[in-house]
């Protein structure tokens, strides 16, 4: 039970910033009724602390960082130079506001706009803040608890990740330090970097073999736990180095190292996502690949993506490694209404092993209006010679064949996305998803999911999601470790920017 009592020290300590600054807001607010009430002769109100005022300590800093961020954007700040078509999405509300491109913190041409959260702000006045400062370093993170009520007992999966049902969940605890290359400017290379480690639950999804992945591998599934490995674990997920060459057609980028998988609507990390839960098709699929990929800028319509890596979710250093091909386009309308994202995210010629799978993946996004979006995607997958997935298997048993053999699966998700305010925004998620062999899901069913879904933004640093899901297997029960055949989930978590 210690690391019960650790995870809830942590959470306390993280959040111990936030109700600083809230009772900040607070006990400003009562002052300034006070005064008020009061004749003008009364003492005037003590100047709230600044983020930047190097004369109070970190905490205090930190604290004013978040009541600062509550406070309403200024509407008149000017526009970021961008060498790219005009940001087709509000973000906030919406995750991103570009349309998607995996392989690149941004499109090429779209400057970094990461906001500067509260610890980059403490830090500020720090020698370490200033040097990171002066070499664009930034550092920032989230941490992401969540609540679940489900109709099964045992086990919400292939609903993920938070596949432990009723009770509450440590998912995440992201730390990042990056530096993004400035994509804008075309007269001087330049160079960016990722380091980012996940802590949580989460990481039974994200865990690539070779690194750290004893903790998942090596693990057998505890007692009423639905998947193996230790319940919390810690993933490096990303690391990598980027190369800017402005002089090679409109841009490229090279990176080098480990990427989060190119072409899904959906990601490891909750804050780009526009739900809590993913949807099956992003369950099961890969998620990490380790290489070299490339991404070049041909116009403002056309980008190409080519690269190497071990195979998906396998470190190169590890034996399970096998070279494998990624590659993609992307062409973008010139109203910016329409995206096409067609992707081969793995190929190579080898037999399965580890998540070798092939997988052939195409995106469509479209914009009816600023407020409103559509974002479509369907694949194949499939697997050669996998063990147990042969002819002769025994019925009702999945991967009981004594011969190895191909096992596919395919899917398709689509993604009604609106924006209610500035701060609000309503996402429905209806997919279908058939896993021919079950060897992804462990049933040999075909599937649906209903999803509906808000996003509140009570600032840039704390988002408020809750969430309904009903979900459907159609030839066997699949819920529940096989005793449903349908589940209905409602969820609710937090997103704490730091």
């Amino acid at each position: 039970m210690q690391y019960k009592k650790l995870l809830s020290g942590a959470i306390l300590v993280a959040m111990m910033p936030v109700g600083q600054a809230m009772a900040t807001v607070d006990a400003s607010s009562d002052a300034a009724l006070n005064a008020d009430s009061q004749s003008a002769m009364s003492a005037p109100a003590t100047a709230k602390v600044s983020s930047s005022d190097c004369s109070v300590g970190f905490l205090s800093r930190f604290a004013a960082a978040y009541r600062e961020d509550a406070e309403p954007a200024d509407p008149n700040a000017p526009a970021t130079p961008r060498r790219a078509m005009p940001a087709p999405l509000d973000s906030p509300p919406f995750p991103n506001s570009e349309w998607q491109l995996g392989g690149v913190d941004a499109p090429i041409g779209v400057p970094d706009t990461n906001s500067q959260y509260p610890l980059e702000k403490a830090l500020s006045c720090t020698a370490f803040g200033q040097w990171m400062k002066n070499n664009r370093i930034e550092v920032f993170g989230w941490i992401n608890p969540s609540a679940n009520a489900s109709t099964s007992n045992t086990s919400n999966y292939p609903l993920s990740y938070a596949t432990r049902p009723n009770r509450l969940e440590f998912n995440q605890w992201v730390l990042n330090i990056e530096r993004v290359p400035d994509t804008v400017q075309t007269d001087h290379v330049d160079w960016g970097f990722d380091i980012s480690n996940l802590y949580g639950y989460d990481y039974h999804f994200t865990t690539m073999k070779g690194v750290f992945s004893n903790q998942l591998l090596n693990n057998p599934a505890g007692a009423n736990e639905p998947l193996p490995g230790k319940i919390y674990g810690d993933d490096p997920m990303l690391f990598y180095y980027d190369l800017y060459i402005p002089s090679v057609a409109q841009g490229m980028e090279i990176r080098f190292g480990r990427w989060l998988s190119l072409p899904d609507i959906e990601a490891q990390f909750s804050p780009q996502n526009y739900l809590v839960t993913h949807s099956i098709l992003y369950t099961v699929d890969p998620y990490t690949q380790m290489g070299v990929m490339t991404t070049t800028k041909l116009n403002s319509q056309w980008t190409v993506q080519l690269g190497v890596n071990g195979s998906n979710d396998t470190a190169i250093w590890n034996s399970a490694a096998r070279p494998s091909l990624q590659a993609c386009v992307r062409w973008v309308s010139k109203s910016n209404d329409d995206m096409l994202y067609p992707c081969v995210n793995n190929f190579n010629e080898s037999d399965y092993n580890y998540n070798n799978v092939q997988m052939y993946v195409m995106t469509w996004g479209h914009r009816f209006s600023q407020s409103f979006h559509m974002l479509t995607e369907s694949y194949y997958m499939y697997g050669r010679n996998v063990p147990g997935f042969g002819p002769g298997e025994t019925p009702g048993i999945t991967g009981s064949s004594p011969l190895p053999g191909k096992a596919g699966e395919y899917g398709i998700v689509n993604y009604l996305n609106f924006e209610l305010s500035p701060s609000n925004m309503l996402s429905f998620r209806n997919e279908f998803y058939n896993d021919q062999k079950g060897q992804r899901t462990g049933f040999a069913t075909r599937y649906t999911s209903h999803t509906v879904g808000v996003t509140h933004w009570v600032s840039q640093d704390l988002e408020i999601r809750p969430e309904l899901r009903y979900e459907h297997s159609y030839d066997l029960p699949a819920y529940d470790e096989g005793k449903k055949s349908s589940q209905t989930v409602a969820l609710l978590d937090a997103i704490i920017h730091y």
